[in-house]
């Protein structure tokens, strides 16, 4: 599988997972604290072949993504859910953790966030169906942004993210719905 995008990842160990995956290019960040030598790379990359960020699913790697979003508009996202970048013994998450597979899985599903988005989902929704202020709700937004594709999020951030992927409401309650038949299968 060959990407036309650049793909920004966070490090060499990255690099080394996505072109065992796919035949494509990348820009290290290095980690969080992004210079402004490599966001100039990054502007470049997207004017000439589009970018694609596709970072660790944990904290540092939602900093970045942020980071490089504001400063170079119109990238696309790739996210893998954290259960699908945990290392064999489950303590350290990250993109070179992932299978070959996962990684073109989330390659393929790579969505442009949009700036201004029409509002289609509302809080209430998230309170009412329990992705925010419920005991499930960890659980139930990390399956959300797996089955949207649009990574995990806190419940802050996910009414934002929502709203940047322009997730429609029916797509939304599709998701809903699944998310408690499993929980009513699993017990």
């Amino acid at each position: 599988m060959k990407i036309r995008e650049i793909i920004v990842v966070e490090g060499k160990d990255d690099t080394v997972a996505i072109k065992r995956a796919v035949d494509a290019d990348t820009i290290e960040t290095n980690g969080s604290a992004i210079n402004e030598k490599t966001i100039e790379q990054i502007q470049l990359a997207s004017h000439l072949r589009g970018v694609i960020i596709f970072t660790d699913p944990d904290f540092p790697g939602e900093k970045i993504r942020k980071t490089i979003s504001e400063r170079v508009p119109n990238c696309k996202h790739a996210f893998l859910p954290k259960h699908l970048a945990k290392e064999k013994n489950g303590k350290k998450v990250g993109v070179e953790h992932a299978s070959p597979e996962h990684i073109r899985y989330a390659l393929r599903k790579a969505r442009q966030m949009e700036q201004e988005p029409e509002e289609r989902i509302s809080q209430e929704d998230l309170l009412n169906y329990g992705f925010i202020g419920d005991v499930r709700s960890k659980q139930r937004r990390e399956r959300l942004g797996e089955l949207l594709k649009i990574g995990y999020t806190n419940g802050k951030q996910l009414y934002k993210r929502l709203k940047m992927f322009q997730i429609t409401k029916e797509s939304f309650l599709q998701a809903v719905e699944q998310i408690l038949q499993e929980e009513r299968s699993n017990g």
